[in-house]
C-alpha cells in the first residue's frame, strides 16, 4: 500500500453504551481513531451489486485497524455504515466498504 495514495482522512467510529450525570443511560459514537484513507473507485463496482439502488456505496482502503461491520466511518461529513471489512495486502491494510447511513 502506498502512503502517497492515503489522501483522505476518515475518522472511524463505534457505538458505546455511558451513563450520563444523570445516571440515564446514553449511546453514542466514540472515536476510535483517525486514518488516512484512499477512496477506491474501480472496485465499487461489484460492491455497488449488492447494494439497493438508492444507497450511495463507497470503498475505502486504509491500513489495518480492529473495525467491525458494526463501527462506522466519518467522511467529509457524512457517516457511512460499514458493511463489509476485507483484509488486503497480508493483513497489513483492509477495504472498508459501506453504504451512507440514512
Amino acid at each position: 500500500m502506498k502512503s502517497g495514495r492515503l489522501r483522505h482522512l476518515v475518522t472511524v467510529q463505534r457505538f458505546t453504551s455511558t451513563v450520563d450525570d444523570y445516571g440515564t443511560p446514553a449511546q453514542t459514537w466514540t472515536d476510535l481513531g483517525e486514518l488516512r484513507a484512499e477512496l477506491v473507485q474501480q472496485s465499487t463496482t461489484e460492491f455497488m451489486r449488492n447494494v439497493a439502488v438508492d444507497e450511495t456505496a463507497v470503498v475505502f482502503r486504509t491500513r489495518a485497524m480492529d473495525v467491525t461491520n458494526a463501527d462506522r466511518v466519518l467522511f467529509e461529513g457524512a457517516a457511512f455504515n460499514i458493511k463489509e471489512v476485507a483484509r488486503i495486502e497480508a493483513g497489513r491494510g483492509m477495504e472498508l466498504r459501506c453504504v451512507r447511513a440514512s
